[in-house]
């Protein structure tokens, strides 16, 4: 009897791994977006361009970097200011 019990109990623990594993998530993962902010932290020579740029290329390139920069110093400036 204890035997079944045991079995029992072992069959519905996996069940509710099972079933909290496909809905604990909410979700499928988000595909992870290419951030080579770790990569430049150690090595900056991996994220430097060093080819030629298309006609306007340049100015977009200079004015996201701005954008991004900006974007990053309001984000730190919001985490300091408790």
């Amino acid at each position: 009897m204890s035997g079944r019990i045991v079995i029992r109990s072992s069959v519905a623990l996996c069940f509710a791994a099972l079933v909290s594993g496909c809905f604990g998530g909410g979700g499928p993962a988000p595909a992870r977006q290419t951030d080579r902010g770790g990569d430049c932290q150690w090595d900056r020579s991996r994220c430097l361009y060093e080819g030629s740029y298309e006609p306007g290329e340049r100015a977009y390139a200079e004015q996201e970097a701005k954008d991004l920069n900006r974007a990053a110093l309001e984000k730190l400036r919001r985490g300091s200011g408790r």
